[in-house]
């Protein structure tokens, strides 16, 4: 049993007539995936007590830090500031994106932290390199993704989108949380149907739309669970394939992601800058120079 902080499912195993008795006893899975947290508590392991959570912590930081700098400094060359510092440039005229830097400093790092197995405190200084090199990538991921530069354009909104998943799942893990935490300690079928479910939530999330629920419910099955019973997203396969054309529940979730989608807009605009067509839309139409970045 995982203790009064965790939610639990019981689902009888003895109509499977198979397994021990302790296999056939109860299904257990924690919604709110609660054992590290209770870990902690007990003091059985302490918060960033090995050098791996020590090392990932460090990573998720310099990750953070370096793509709410390189992003300010984006909109900073943006509103030509003229103290900041402007683009990287060659002598021949190229623009060196900074997603570059990112890819190098990731190859390298990543292949030192391999090759070499350092100790602490290199551990800790190659983590920082590789998370480093990660925001200044992850924060073009749109211009990486499309092979053009659409970093001020509506899709370069996708990369935040993948900034924010990297983050969470990143976080997650660090704080120690394992998909088999989810799940009792029995052994066999147990784990087997409990880690079932939890998989079967998670693709019900996302087939409604709900990507990032259902990858935050590979951790905490809780999360998949609520985007699983709620509506699905107006574009995403559960609504093509069960709502249709003009139902109310069509006409509802429509409504409904209309709003959570200006809301989103509103949140990401204060994160990463509006899009130059929102832009366009109430002043002249954007010149050359202000759709570089750093």
């Amino acid at each position: 049993m995982l203790g009064a902080a965790a939610v639990n499912v019981r689902l009888p195993l003895d109509l499977l007539g198979s397994g021990s008795p302790r296999e056939r006893s109860h299904l257990a899975i924690s919604l709110l995936n609660a054992k590290a947290l209770e870990r902690h508590v007990s003091g059985a392991s302490a918060f960033l007590g090995t050098r791996a959570e020590q090392d990932g912590f460090v990573l998720m930081a310099a990750f953070l830090l370096t793509f709410l700098f390189i992003r300010t400094s984006a909109r900073m060359i943006r509103a030509e500031v003229s103290w900041w510092p402007g683009n990287v440039t060659t002598e021949g005229g190229l623009h060196i994106h900074h997603l570059v830097w990112g890819i190098c400093l990731v190859l390298l790092s990543g292949f030192l932290s391999i090759a070499l197995n350092p100790v602490s405190p290199w551990s800790e200084v190659l983590a920082a390199g590789f998370g480093i090199g990660t925001g200044l990538t992850l924060d073009e991921f749109a211009l990486w993704l499309r092979l053009e530069d659409v970093y001020w354009a509506q899709e370069g909104r996708e990369s935040l989108d993948a900034v924010i998943v990297a983050a969470l799942l990143g976080g997650l893990i660090v704080l120690g949380l394992s998909p088999i935490d989810a799940v009792n300690d029995s052994p066999g079928i147990s784990i087997v149907i409990g880690v079932t479910i939890n998989v079967l939530l998670c693709v019900i999330a996302i087939l409604k739309g709900r990507l990032l629920l259902g990858l935050i419910g590979v951790f905490v099955p809780l999360a998949s669970a609520v985007a699983a019973i709620r509506l699905a997203a107006p574009s995403s396969p559960w609504a093509r394939r069960f709502y249709r054309p003009g139902s109310r529940k069509l006409s509802r979730c429509n409504a409904r992601f209309e709003r959570s989608r200006a809301r989103r807009a509103r949140v990401f605009d204060v994160i990463g800058g509006a899009p130059t067509t929102v832009i366009a839309t109430a002043t002249a139409a954007p010149t050359e120079e202000s759709t570089e970045h750093s």
